[in-house]
């Protein structure tokens, strides 16, 4: 640049051109160190405001990016700002001056004006250049001697300078004395939206964050520190939502935490040294069983389909044998479960083992499964346990129990009939069998055998009938049964009759009822039944007669009182006294009359008494039907009609004397039926006697033809030691036979003297005192001990005697029967018509009679054609 041009000309002098240098050379580095101060300032802060969060709790990923934000923007925000105000905004001169103006205002504006007069380009006549210099000199030389520095703003770069390397200084001692905590918090501060958990010096080892708990119920919280841990505190707190802290103390590694229970969703915070865990809580229920069902085998004999039990009450009845699984339906998924150790339940029975059985549930979802179990001889329970998918462990109080069922025996009963029962051989019995198990029966039915038959009778009889087939799951059969003993061919004897049912159970066999004991009578003993119930019939109608003799005389009083006096309280309690006592007279008449119809019955289907008897029996029937029916009834219908609220006093009166005259004749009427049913009575006992002699007879032939029997395998003059335990077993019964017979033989003698007494027969005492005088008694005695000798042919004589003996004496008296019957056939003798109309009803009554035990042994038969193949009778 020349001299002479005007940038040349006007510029300022150099000393003041060098003092502007310098005052803006020493402004732009204060500014400048300002600026990095401030931005490393910024940094540096928010670096350490996280790092001291973090020591106090886990600064969430906003604050750390708010805080990253406001260090950073000192850093690239106000440091440019600051750079752009000192350092460009005072690059020039005139900036300078203006800078210098705020210090030192007159010089501030001199030097402005040198700095214009610096630039100006007028004329030369306008200012003399010399002039201008000189100006420029006089404020330079005037700049020269102040110290520009003072103008300067105030300095700050040095505290802040300061401020920074003492924040370099808290930074750098941090990273020295924690740094792992350091490079965490370096890491969270330039990574604040990473997962990057805070440091804590105090470490825990894998922290729960989220924590199922049983509803309403206490739990634990054990927090384990980790090895690596810098600190180990002494105390640990925990606090569930706003409840009251709980302090726990440090044992071993751990922190143990008891909470009580809780119903709500909520959150634990733990604050174990710098350490703050967060630990979401939700009580649930425990997982529990929604339903339960048993898939159950049977034993293998039962022949039973595989079946499925569902259980309400935890319990289960199975029998012995049979295997099991269990399934159960959860209120929601598990993980894992276990059953067992089973235990038993009670005594373990004497030679009896139990296996406690166990393993693990086979899960699938919400149902959980056992492996198969075999129920032995002891009853059990079993528990269970389940773990959820949140740890919740379930099923501890859960028991399910087996009570170990042993196959019991089955049952059979008959029922409609009673234990003992006397019948004839043709009479058909109506009953029931009742056969029941409680698994499953296989075959039911009837079972008969003879008693110890006596020597000359119908041999032994043994036979069954299976009247049904079973089924595994048929546990009760109810048949209905008719039995006659003529349609098996079994004769007069006595006769055990059982019923029988057989269940599954190998090896078991048939289980019996009690036995109905039949009576299979000859017409002889059923002649003495007949008679037996005829007598207890004759006595009942004896008191009846008495009892109603008596009311007629409380009657009678009671007719004799004014109708003043029956109305007062006392004799109206009289009236309904007698009017229950008749009701009582009419019940007892109506129960005799049904005992005595079936005496009739019984002498219908006998067959052999006489047609005398049966129509003396008829006619004492005949009154005591009139009496049942009709007389006592009325009596008692007048009675209560004297009772009547309605009646009048002379209604009332009226009524009690009707009734005394209707009871009169009911008197007299019973005592017509009781001499009736006497002298049927008396004809009747005389027929018997003819009927026992015979038996006594048959008897004696039976013991005749069994020493006979013995002949033929030439058992004669053979000691007794020396016969075979058979023949001597034949032998004893034989003597025993023989001994009953001579007791009913002596029976015989006292009961024609009884008779003899009470009715002055003299051909009845003429027998007793041939039989007296025969010496039947020591000649049956002698025939008794010839057999215990085994004198069997001397034996054999002495009962073909006494058999003869027997018939003749029976003959006798049926002679003399027939005689006072008046029995038509004799000579001159004739038939009455009323004779003849009893002797036709009595052949339809024989009819009627036959016809009923035909269709007996009919209905006999059908079963056995129902049940072919099934009867199994046979002889012994």
């Amino acid at each position: 640049m020349s001299e002479n041009s005007p940038a040349a000309r006007n510029a300022i002098p150099e000393s003041l051109r060098k003092q502007l240098e310098d005052f803006r050379r020493q402004l732009w580095r204060r500014k400048v160190m300002e600026a990095v101060a401030a931005g490393l300032i910024g940094l540096l802060v928010s670096f350490l405001l996280i790092y001291g969060l973090d020591r106090i709790w886990q600064t969430p990923n906003w604050a750390r990016l708010l805080i990253l934000l406001g260090g950073v923007s000192l850093f690239g925000g106000f440091a440019p700002y600051w750079l752009h105000r000192w350092v460009w905004g005072h690059r020039r001169e005139e900036q300078l001056a203006r800078l210098i103006a705020k210090r030192y205002p007159g010089l501030g504006d001199r030097l402005l004006g040198v700095i214009e007069l610096q630039g100006q380009t007028e004329a030369g006549d306008s200012l003399s250049p010399r002039l201008r210099a000189a100006a420029m000199e006089v404020v330079a030389a005037e700049a020269g001697k102040r110290m520009l520095d003072d103008a300067l703003p105030v300095p700050r770069h040095r505290k802040w300078a300061l401020a920074a390397f003492a924040l370099m200084a808290v930074a750098s001692g941090a990273f020295l004395a924690t740094p792992k905590a350091g490079l965490n918090a370096l890491e969270r501060w330039l990574k604040p939206f990473s997962d990057v958990e805070r440091y804590t010096f105090t470490q825990l080892e894998n922290p729960p964050s989220f924590l199922a708990v049983p509803y309403g119920e206490a739990f634990d919280v054990v927090l384990k520190l980790a090895k690596n841990s810098e600190q180990r505190p002494s105390d640990a707190l925990g606090q569930y939502g706003l409840q009251p802290q709980i302090g726990v103390k440090l044992a071993g590694d751990r922190y143990a935490f008891r909470f009580p229970g809780q119903q709500d969703k909520g959150t634990v915070i733990f604050r174990i040294g710098d350490l703050r865990h967060r630990l979401v809580v939700e009580p649930l229920q425990r997982p529990g069983v929604l339903s339960t069902r048993a898939f159950v085998k049977s034993p293998a004999y039962m022949n039973l389909p595989d079946r499925t039990v569902e259980l309400t009450t935890g319990e289960l009845s199975l029998v012995e044998g049979s295997r099991l699984v269990f399934e159960m339906d959860l209120s929601r998924e598990v993980r894992s479960g276990a059953f067992g150790p089973g235990k038993a339940s009670g005594e373990i029975p004497a030679g009896a083992a139990f296996e406690p059985m166990e393993g693990a549930l086979e899960i699938s979802g919400q149902k959980a499964k056992t492996a198969e179990i075999e129920v032995g001889t002891v009853p059990f329970e079993l528990p269970f346990s389940w773990v959820d998918e949140f740890g919740l462990i379930g099923g501890s109080d859960y028991r399910l129990r087996v009570d170990a069922v042993k196959d019991a025996p089955p049952v059979a009963y008959t029922q409609g009939m009673d234990r003992q029962k006397a019948i004839l051989p043709e009479e058909a019995m109506d009953f029931e069998i009742l056969c029941e198990d409680d698994f499953g029966l296989k075959e039911a039915g009837i079972e008969w055998e003879s008693l110890v038959a006596m020597p000359g009778e119908i041999p032994e009889m043994k036979g069954e009938l299976v009247l049904a087939k079973g089924a595994p799951e048929e546990r009760r059969i109810t048949k209905p049964v008719v039995f006659s003993p003529a349609a098996f061919g079994i004769g007069p004897q006595r006769l055990a009759l059982r019923a029988f049912s057989e269940d599954l159970y190998p090896g078991r066999g048939r289980v019996y009822s009690e036995p109905v004991i039949l009576y299979i009578l000859t017409r002889e003993e059923h002649q003495q039944m007949l008679k037996s119930q005829f007598d207890r019939a004759i006595s009942e109608l004896e008191d009846l007669a008495r009892k109603e003799l008596n009311n007629l005389d409380e009657n009678q009083r009671l007719d004799d009182l004014s109708a003043e006096e029956m109305k007062e309280e006392e004799n109206r309690k009289r009236l309904d006294a007698q009017e229950q006592a008749e009701s009582e007279s009419a019940q007892r008449m109506q129960e005799l009359k049904e005992k005595m119809e079936e005496v009739m019955k019984g002498a219908t289907r006998n067959g052999e008494i006489d047609k005398e008897t049966m129509k003396k029996m008829a006619e004492a029937l005949k009154s005591m039907q009139e009496l049942a029916d009709k007389d006592v009834p009325e009596v008692r219908d007048k009675l209560q009609e004297a009772q009547e609220p309605s009646n009048t006093d002379e209604k009332t009166k009226e009524d009690v004397k009707e009734a005394v005259e209707k009871q009169k004749k009911v008197v007299e009427k019973m005592k017509k039926a009781v001499e009736q049913a006497n002298d049927a009575n008396k004809r009747f006992e005389a027929s018997t006697f003819v009927s026992r002699l015979k038996k006594a007879a048959a008897e004696q032939n039976g013991i005749s033809g069994t020493l006979i029997e013995t002949f033929a395998r030439n058992l004669i003059g053979e000691f007794y030691d020396k016969l075979n335990p058979s023949d001597q077993m034949k032998m004893t019964d034989t003597a025993r036979q023989q001994a009953l017979t001579a007791s009913d033989v002596r029976w015989i003698q006292e009961d024609l003297g009884h008779y003899h007494a009470r009715t002055g027969d003299a051909m009845f005492m003429t027998v007793m005192e041939q039989m007296r005088d025969s010496k039947i008694d020591i000649g049956l005695e002698d025939v008794r001990s010839k057999l215990q000798i085994h004198r069997s042919y001397l034996a054999t004589e002495g009962a073909d005697f006494w058999a003869k003996k027997l018939n003749e004496w029976a003959a006798t008296l049926g002679d003399e029967l027939n005689k006072q019957g008046g029995g038509g056939g004799g000579e001159g003798g004739g038939s009455s018509p009323e004779d003849e109309d009893f002797e036709f009803m009595l052949r339809v009554m024989k009819m009627i009679q036959q016809q009923q035990d035909l269709r007996a042994r009919t209905r006999v038969l059908e079963q056995l054609k129902r049940d072919a193949g099934t009867l199994t009778p046979t002889n012994e």
